[in-house]
């Protein structure tokens, strides 16, 4: 069983991802393990201060070294993989993702505000992981993407293990329409070929599908 031990400031945001749909079954199944950590259990002054403003000046405050290090360090345990989640990381993709899902014990630290004390990713983490090219509230939504990609990969945790191969980035192209009854619905119809029952047929009309979408969307996953 895959092991994830996640540190935020916000840890109920996680509640009801962690508790629904394939995430919730896979947790309740036994196939994947994640606790949520409130970093503030790590401070030590009677205020909890997990931040403070920054050195040599600039908006915002910066989450402080002290709780973040003692609560990765008290947690670790030996191989684990330490994981920042920050929009200046390495992109998130669906090998990472599932060589992440292949870990005994992952550690998740979601930075808010305007980041974290540069001495917690010197000394507690192995690798920087940013979701996209854009910047949110907080890490603790990052986190929870990052858990829902790599579950998908984790054995018996999708429902039908099939899907894998037919979703998007995984063959480098966009999906294809996807269609269900009423075959009819305010004039407009299903593909024929989709009820014909051809196999190869749909398959190539699939295949056709992706191509177009993705040349017209995403053409810089063609190259």
């Amino acid at each position: 069983m895959l092991r994830i031990d996640v540190l935020t400031l916000f840890p109920r945001m996680l509640d009801g991802v962690l508790a629904e749909s394939i995430l919730g079954k896979g947790i309740a199944s036994g196939k994947l393990g994640v606790a949520v950590h409130d970093l503030r259990a790590w401070t030590t002054d009677k205020h909890r201060t997990a931040d403070d403003r920054p050195f040599g000046g600039g908006a915002g405050m910066v989450m402080k070294p002290e709780p973040a290090i003692a609560a990765i360090e008290q947690l670790q345990s030996p191989g684990c993989r330490r994981i920042y989640l920050t929009p200046d990381g390495v992109p998130l993709s669906p090998a990472l993702a599932e060589e992440l899902s292949r870990q005994q014990h992952l550690i998740l630290l979601s930075g808010h505000y305007e980041g974290i004390d540069q001495r917690i990713r010197d000394t507690v983490i192995d690798q920087e992981v940013s979701i996209g090219d854009y910047v949110l509230t907080n890490g603790t939504l990052a986190a929870a993407v990052l858990i829902d990609a790599l579950a998908r990969f984790i054995p018996g945790v999708l429902g039908e293990e099939k899907s894998l191969t037919h979703e998007s980035f995984t063959s480098k192209l966009l999906d294809f329409p996807q269609y269900t009854r009423p075959a009819e619905y305010r004039g407009m119809s299903v593909p024929e070929v989709l009820l014909s029952g051809n196999h190869a047929e749909i398959e190539k009309w699939r295949h056709a599908r992706q191509v177009e979408k993705t040349r017209s969307v995403r053409p810089d996953l063609l190259k």
